[in-house]
């Protein structure tokens, strides 16, 4: 196993590579495409793992996992929404049960 690599290395990496070339960078491309094209390859990847996950495939769920997340941070990158504002919202939730923190929610 390598050194530890944390979502914020990965938000970290991808921040870099939006400034980089797209004819060599693929989250540039991906950026480059607007919200939509990202959207539509993070369900993709979604869809993918929830077939894995389905199919009790452990291997295919780990990498396509790692699809979602990355191409989630992609989204959040185009978004300007950071990292660290998904893990405060995170931690709220968490003061309360899911089932109350959902029937809370706006309808």
């Amino acid at each position: 196993m390598t050194e530890s690599f944390t979502l914020d290395d990965l938000a970290r990496l991808i921040a870099s590579r939006a400034s980089a070339p797209a004819d060599s960078s693929y989250t540039r491309s991906l950026l480059d495409g607007g919200a939509a094209r990202i959207a539509k390859k993070f369900g993709e990847e979604a869809f993918e793992a929830a077939i894995a996950a389905v199919q009790g495939d452990r291997e295919a769920l780990r990498a396509e996992a790692a699809d979602v997340l990355y191409h989630l941070m992609v989204l959040l990158q185009d978004g300007g929404v950071p990292l660290q504002d998904v893990i405060d919202e995170l931690a709220r939730r968490t003061q309360q049960s899911g089932l109350r923190e959902k029937a809370s929610r706006p309808k």
